[in-house]
């Protein structure tokens, strides 16, 4: 059974911008991710959901598993359950991801913060 404890409108301001839930699917999460310039997400993994990142501006350093790379506008990774992974914005302007979460537990407590620039671990 596939469950999410998100509610469209959840949102929260974190340490390197913010996050806001779009939208709630049986089985999948849309959220917008906002990261700040110069700033970037813990590097992290998730048990029970996979991930697919699309940057909708901005410009983005995203590493999966031992893969760095960059995306534009419009570029997307895909996630898989478990890979280690972090989100960070190299540009000037805000960076501003769609991310669709689809597994079988969607919700804030499936993190596994590895590394944190903000304590977190």
């Amino acid at each position: 059974m596939e469950s999410s404890v998100y509610h469209t409108g959840d949102a929260d301001t974190r340490p390197w911008g913010r996050w806001e839930v779009k939208d709630v699917f049986e089985g999948s999460v849309l959220k917008r991710i906002d990261v700040l310039p110069g700033k970037r997400l813990s590097l992290q993994r998730h048990s029970h959901r996979a991930e697919h990142w699309v940057v909708a501006s901005g410009e983005a350093e995203v590493t999966v598993g031992s893969v760095t790379r960059t995306l534009r506008r419009g570029e997307s990774v895909d996630i898989p359950v478990s890979a280690v992974h972090r989100l960070a914005n190299i540009g000037t302007e805000p960076l501003v991801v769609l991310e669709l979460q689809h597994g079988s537990l969607l919700s804030e407590d499936d993190i596994e913060r590895i590394e944190d620039d903000f304590g977190r671990t």
